[in-house]
């Protein structure tokens, strides 16, 4: 890896986990915990997945303790989430949003330290897919939400297994570069908005099985 690789690869990373950090927050907000909550929850959904693998990669410690730059996003996202959530609408469509960007970025940060390491490619795909899923994982958990990866009314991790193979495709093919992973990055934000907008699902685990009924209007706000 070059220099210039490593510093484009830590503002992804942050980038990543700004955008994760408001989903928490914003959750926080809709859970009416206090600015404290907010903070946790921001944080442990921001920084809960590039510890996992960065644990899984042995690397020690995890970025987010040994870089004071990642406690900066979760921090910024609890404050602005506190000052202009009086002012938000639509809040629902901002989680799933800034839930889609984190998931964006992770997928493709999360393939790219894999495959710098020396990981092999299928390993490699699937620690970005874990490190895009894992931290949103912990905040639905924590929140006592309906986890979005399990949700059968649902698609969370098939967005991020395409951009996670798809960036292993252009790194192995060497292909790989800005230009390319903004399209990767702006390619599983979209298929991951839509899907939601437009309730597309993947078939149930044992065919026959019916999907359950409509959503409630709190977890899944159209307008």
């Amino acid at each position: 890896m070059t220099f210039p690789f490593d510093i484009a690869l830590v503002w992804l990373d942050l980038a990543g986990v700004f955008f994760f950090a408001v989903s928490g927050s914003l959750l926080a907000a809709r859970k009416q915990f206090d600015i404290v909550g907010s903070l946790l929850l921001a944080s442990l959904v921001s920084l809960g997945g590039g510890v996992i693998r960065d644990i899984i990669l042995g690397a020690a410690p995890p970025a987010a303790f040994s870089n004071p730059a990642y406690l900066v996003p979760p921090l910024l996202a609890t404050v602005l989430v506190y000052f202009l959530f009086s002012s938000v609408q639509r809040f629902t469509s901002l989680l799933v949003l800034f839930d889609a960007g984190g998931l964006a970025l992770f997928c493709i940060t999360g393939t790219l330290k894999a495959l710098a390491v020396g990981v092999n490619p299928v390993a490699a795909v699937v620690l970005g897919v874990t490190t895009a899923v894992g931290g949103g994982l912990l905040r639905d958990i924590t929140a006592n939400e309906v986890p979005r990866l399990f949700d059968p009314r649902d698609i969370y991790a098939l967005p991020a297994f395409t951009g996670a193979a798809l960036t292993t495709v252009l790194w192995l093919s060497g292909a790989f570069n800005g230009l390319t992973a903004f399209a990767v990055a702006v390619l599983v934000f979209v298929f991951r908005v839509v899907a939601w907008r437009r309730s597309w699902y993947v078939p149930l685990a044992v065919r026959g099985w019916h999907r359950p009924g409509a959503e409630t209007a709190e977890y899944r706000d159209r307008d």
